[in-house]
């Protein structure tokens, strides 16, 4: 898949609109070559209680908020969010609100969304697409959900939990995409780059 994606970025400038080091590491494991330029301040709770839309309007924003301040490139935004019966679990803003989203989290099954976004500068188009992931977290302890909170991995992530980290051991099982539940799903970007390129 990295090779199709080269070939359709085909040397384009390409600028991921993110501050997450686990979106930079994806796209660095599929060895394409990229910018980072960090989207200004964007207000990321109560965008809309539907999830595709608050992912799809998010990734937007971000992607947007870039093209404004560079010209001729191709510009990616992104966002994620895990939703537990309807209710979106963005990060969390300090520990004891993290405790409660792992403990709402655990023994259920929960769907991650993340919403890309594509700008291209130079042809003045946008598009954007979203991706679904069911999740199951395993039954945990009051003492794991601590002492996994005491690693400060989840204090910056949706749902307060990072699959590719020491959170690992939280999940029993996934359905789709684990590049999804990371933050950037690879196969919806090279759908979305070959309809912009079309």
């Amino acid at each position: 898949m990295s090779d199709e994606l080269k070939k359709l970025l085909n040397g384009k400038r390409f600028i991921l609109a993110s501050s997450s080091p686990r979106r930079e590491e994806i796209l660095k494991k599929a060895g394409i070559k990229f910018e980072i330029l960090f989207p200004e301040d964007i207000e990321e709770k109560n965008i809309s209680n539907d999830p595709v839309s608050h992912v799809l309007e998010l990734s937007r924003k971000k992607a947007e908020s870039i093209a404004r301040r560079v010209d001729g490139s191709l510009i990616l935004g992104a966002d994620t969010i895990v939703v537990l019966n309807q209710e979106i679990l963005g990060k969390p803003d300090d520990s004891g609100e993290a405790f409660k989203m792992l403990k709402k989290l655990s023994g259920k099954e929960h769907q991650v969304y993340t919403g890309i976004s594509l700008v291209d500068k130079g042809e003045g188009k946008t598009l954007s697409g979203y991706q679904l992931t069911k999740v199951k977290f395993n039954q945990l302890t009051d003492k794991q959900i601590k002492d996994y909170i005491d690693t400060g991995e989840p204090l910056d992530k949706a749902g307060a939990y990072g699959i590719q980290g020491m959170g690992n051991f939280l999940v029993e099982k996934i359905e789709g995409d684990l590049d999804n539940v990371i933050g950037l799903p690879l196969k919806k970007l090279e759908e979305l780059l070959r309809k912009i390129r079309s």
